[in-house]
């Protein structure tokens, strides 16, 4: 179950090159359509907008999105716009793999899901509901792959687990998932007993950068 969904000048390092331009048949992945296994209409609508594997341009990126911003009470279902991008600066709490979602036509194999990043806003505020998911797509791990970047889960926990993190990407409103939210149902925990956060998804499609030390996204 997921937590939160959502999707940088000095002293910083990055990590992955790039992204080159994705190949012209990028919409079928491996088998798995833009829509994925879906069968629902407002499901594969949903899957269309997780699949993206395009950056943000920079007229693209929405300034006013931070990861306070995400965090902010409020009912997420129509605060922010699927064709908004964003970029966010926050703290790697923890990086885990996803599992099998109708996005990715059900499979559960490393290469075909999704790895979930969760961002907090310092190492001290880190509680389940103040947690935002950023998710490293099957289709963006592939286009880095073949840049020569290894965006694996493995990997990307090795690399980012306990550091500060810029990422790029688009925002989605997971709506599939909005009754496992914290600001869409108040309240709401697993069967595990865990609150969960926000289910605004930043699907990343741009490198990440590793800061050395905190630094805040200013509105432009």
């Amino acid at each position: 179950m997921k937590r939160a969904l959502i999707l940088l000048p000095l002293y910083f390092l990055l990590l992955g090159a790039s992204p080159q331009a994705p190949p012209s048949n990028m919409d079928d992945f491996d088998g798995c359509g833009m829509e994925g296994s879906a069968t629902p209409a407002r499901l594969k609508a949903l899957n269309r907008l997780k699949n993206r594997y395009t950056a943000p341009q920079a007229d693209e990126i929405n300034h006013s999105i931070s990861l306070s911003a995400i965090l902010a009470p409020g009912n997420d279902t129509t605060r922010w716009s699927s064709t908004s991008g964003a970029e966010i600066t926050g703290y790697v709490f923890d990086v885990k793999p996803g599992g099998g979602e109708t996005c990715n036509c059900g499979k559960t194999d490393p290469v075909h899901t999704d790895a979930h990043i969760e961002l907090v806003l310092n190492p001290t505020d880190s509680a389940a509901s103040r947690r935002v998911v950023v998710e490293v797509t099957p289709r963006m791990r592939a286009i880095m792959a073949a840049s020569g970047t290894n965006w694996s889960t493995t990997t990307l926990r090795k690399q980012l687990l306990h550091k500060w993190v810029k990422v790029r990407g688009w925002m989605t409103f997971d709506a599939q998932h909005a009754n496992a939210a914290e600001n869409t149902t108040p309240g709401v925990r697993t069967t595990g007993g865990q609150l969960l956060g926000r289910f605004i998804q930043l699907r990343v499609s741009k490198s990440f950068r590793l800061h050395r030390f905190p630094y805040a996204v200013q509105a432009k």
